[in-house]
């Protein structure tokens, strides 16, 4: 059983960086990470018409074609699989100098460099186009809304899952390292624990520094 549960979709900067901050801790402390799905593009299916949000719907499609390929490396090789996917294809899309040539070159050559990259079957690259499997992944955006609430977004949180407690975030811009990572995480798992605890809220001070 994992310690904690993070949901993640490949697109979202705030879900990368709460990720890394979470690799961070677990070099640091006993911490088993179970990786799951939750997608913007289905989050946001009934609200592209909006003004806000239509600029997004190709940037959530990939990211949902990104899911499709982590699904089936979690049936195919474990979930320890699905994190080392996230990372290679996390920093493909963060990281890269060159979104515009990355777009453009599609989710299933994305999928297929970060398989590669992390010793996994590069045909599981197919996976992007396979719809199939999207019921798994509505299913799991399911269970992160009913565990934090339904005006949520990515990334979810559950410590000590099924049963203990969750919610949207943390929302934070950049990565802490070192003895910060620990010490932040001690306090965010301290408020998780009171059930009765419901937010604590500040705008956004910086962008997300996605390579601190």
């Amino acid at each position: 059983m994992a310690d904690v549960e993070l949901f993640w979709d490949p697109v979202c900067p705030f879900a990368w960086i709460t990720s890394r901050w979470v690799v961070e801790v677990a070099e640091q402390r006993p911490l088993e990470v179970r990786w799951r799905p939750i997608s913007l593009r289905m989050l946001n299916e009934d609200r592209y018409g909006e003004e806000d949000l239509a600029a997004k719907q190709q940037g959530h499609a990939i990211g949902l074609a990104l899911l499709r390929v982590a699904v089936a490396v979690d049936e195919a090789h474990g979930n320890e699989a699905v994190g080392r996917l996230y990372t290679s294809v996390g920093r493909a899309i963060h990281l890269s100098t060159d979104r515009e040539a990355l777009a453009a070159a599609g989710p299933r050559s994305l999928a297929r460099r970060a398989l590669v990259e992390c010793d996994l079957p590069a045909e599981l690259a197919a996976a992007t186009e396979d719809e199939g499997r999207d019921a798994s992944i509505r299913a799991d955006t399911d269970v992160a809304l009913e565990r934090a609430g339904s005006d949520v977004g990515t990334p979810v949180l559950t410590f000590g899952p099924p049963d203990g407690p969750s919610f949207f975030g943390p929302v934070i811009s950049r990565v802490p390292r070192g003895p910060d990572a620990v010490v932040l995480w001690e306090a965010v798992e301290t408020i998780a624990r009171h059930s009765w605890f419901a937010e604590l809220k500040r705008s956004l001070r910086e962008p997300p520094q996605v390579d601190s």
